[in-house]
Order: C-alpha cells, then sequence, then structure tokens
C-alpha cells in the first residue's frame, strides 16, 4: 500500500460511473473472462461504452436482480468474472437469497456492485436509498465488502479484484467524488488509511463522510482538539489491527457513515472495540430510518450526516473519556 494524500480536496471532474466503466474496459482487454451484467441501467451506470467494446460480453437481464444475480452465478461457475450492477438496495436487500445461496454458498466468484449509496440516491427517494445494503451483505460468510471514497481508490481496487477470488460487494457513488488520494495511490484491502494523526480521539469514516470527517477534525484543530482521521473503506474484512491501535493512542472513537449505524460500519467497529480494547465510542450516521427524496445536502442534514454533526459527537465521546 502506498498512499499520498491530494493537495486539495476538490470535487473530481470525471464522475465515479465513468471510472467504473473504463477500468472494466481496460481489464477486459487483458482478460476475456470479464463479463458485465446490468439490470436495465446501462445508461445510468455510463457501461454503454463497454457494450460497445465488448457486446458479446455484456449482459442486460432488464429489471430482474434476482435473475441477474443467478445469471453471474452461472458465468462464476463456467471460468468467467462477472461484474454485476443494480442501484445499491435492489443488488442486495431484493436479491439476498441469490447472493447469500448462489454466490456465498456456492463458492463462486463474482462481483456485485450497488450504486448510489445512502443519500447519494437524493431525488431516485426512499425506495432506491439504500441505509441498510452493507448490513445486510455483511451477513455473508467470506464476503468482501468495500467502499471506495475517490476515483483513484475506485480504480486500484477494481484492478485488484481481478486477480481475487470470492463474492465481492463494491459500494459505488455513481456520481463525482471529492477527491481524497493523488492519482497513482494504492491501498490493499482489509487495511485502512491513516489520513491524519491525532492524539485526542480519531474518527473512522467511509464513503463520501471521509471529506466530512477531515473537514471536522480541521475545525476540532482550531479548538485545541487532536483528532485522528482513519479510512476504512474495507467493511469486511475489517483493519482490527488499526482499530485497535487507535482505540489505545487515543482512548476515544467516533465512526461516520453513509449508512444505517446498525450492522456497518459503526457496528462492526464497536464490536472490535468492546471485544479488544474497550474505551467511549460515538456514531455518526443514519439512526435507523427509512430513506427519503430530496437534494442531498438537504438529506445530509435530514438524517445527521453533517461535519456539525461529526463535531456534536467528538464533544460528547471526550466528555465522556474525561
Amino acid at each position: 500500500m502506498s498512499t499520498k494524500l491530494a493537495q486539495e480536496r476538490i470535487t473530481e471532474a470525471k464522475e465515479m460511473r465513468n471510472v467504473y466503466c473504463e477500468t472494466l474496459i481496460e481489464l477486459a482487454a487483458g482478460n476475456k473472462n470479464i463479463v458485465s451484467l446490468d439490470a436495465d441501467l446501462m445508461n445510468s451506470m455510463g457501461m454503454v461504452k463497454f457494450a460497445h467494446h465488448y457486446p458479446e460480453r455484456t449482459f442486460d437481464v432488464g429489471i430482474q436482480e434476482a435473475n441477474m444475480i443467478g445469471v453471474a452465478a452461472g458465468l462464476s461457475a463456467t471460468g468467467k468474472i462477472p461484474f454485476a450492477h443494480s442501484f445499491g438496495p435492489f443488488a442486495t436487500r431484493r436479491c439476498f437469497d441469490q447472493l447469500f445461496l448462489s454466490c456465498g454458498y456456492a463458492r463462486l466468484n463474482v462481483r456485485i456492485i450497488g450504486s448510489d449509496p445512502g443519500v447519494t440516491a437524493a431525488f431516485n427517494g426512499g425506495t432506491h436509498m439504500p441505509f441498510e445494503d452493507m448490513g445486510i451483505v455483511r451477513n455473508i460468510p467470506n464476503v468482501t465488502i468495500l467502499e471506495p471514497v475517490d476515483s483513484t481508490q475506485l480504480r486500484d481496487l477494481l484492478k485488484q479484484t481481478e486477480n481475487l477470488y470470492g463474492v465481492f460487494y463494491l459500494r459505488l457513488l455513481r456520481k463525482s467524488a471529492v477527491k481524497i488520494y493523488e492519482d497513482g495511490s494504492t491501498f490493499t484491502i482489509g487495511k485502512g488509511v491513516t489520513l491524519k494523526e491525532g492524539k485526542d480521539v480519531t474518527l473512522v469514516a467511509s464513503g463520501i463522510m471521509v471529506d466530512d470527517a477531515l473537514k471536522a477534525a480541521e475545525e476540532l484543530e482550531t479548538k485545541g482538539i487532536s483528532v485522528r482521521v482513519v479510512n476504512i473503506f474495507t467493511l469486511k474484512p475489517i483493519d482490527r489491527n488499526l482499530i485497535i491501535q487507535c482505540a489505545e493512542e487515543t482512548g476515544a472513537i467516533v465512526t461516520v457513515e453513509n449508512h444505517n449505524i446498525i450492522n456497518a460500519l459503526g457496528s462492526a467497529v464497536a464490536e472490535v472495540v468492546v471485544e479488544n480494547m474497550p474505551v467511549p465510542m460515538e456514531r455518526v450516521g443514519v439512526n435507523d430510518l427509512f430513506g427519503e427524496v430530496g437534494p442531498q445536502n438537504y438529506l445530509k442534514q435530514r438524517f445527521g450526516l453533517t461535519v456539525e454533526n461529526i463535531v456534536t459527537k467528538v464533544n460528547k465521546v471526550l466528555s465522556r473519556k474525561k
């Protein structure tokens, strides 16, 4: 792993879906077994370009996600490496049985792409807003769950999965991300990245909330609070050693996620902490609620996913630490 932080955290010019498509085209050029599946969302995911390059390796199964996962499993059983996409809730909760049995239990080699995570579903509304997707998939034994934070991390993780075996769930922002890492950075699946050192409290963040965690840390620094910021991009297997180290060295942890606080990052970190190094801990995330329709900034306010919420939780955890 060789990471370098971006000199400036700005919104990337290229959307994540375009980076996904371009990287898959690049991988497919050197690996004839890579195939793409979609559930009537090729335009939404920007995968039409892949279909033009590799029409014989492109399968649009229509709005029938459970069947798509079954087809992906069948392709895997013949030696193919399927990348199957749908919106997050339909790639997980709608077809969980197929994920669990046809892919996981059968020990096949499948990549599931769930797009528009959490509040990034925005105007698609509550039915399309996955606050539970990682929590659902986390129940599959031996699954790997990834949430790339920007295009640099996405490219590297996609390239790594080409040569790995198993069931992977990639939680993917479709539109433009905030740049966190410099181009060329590389990552180790299962290992978190320390973005900023600090001694008073650790913010453990994932996905779109990494930028907010860094902003909160910068604000807290002006008040004399030293904040460590860690990006956990692999929910499973989670980096237990790094979490334990942060608990030991800072004595307080706040998790920050664009997901229900139940059974995803907050839960996974809490399990590690309580079993190994109990310290005061708080969680920033969706407090067990259904999604709503609206612009992303409004939804972040509505569900408590703001810099202000993070700062409040840090102050709370530090009062408990004392």
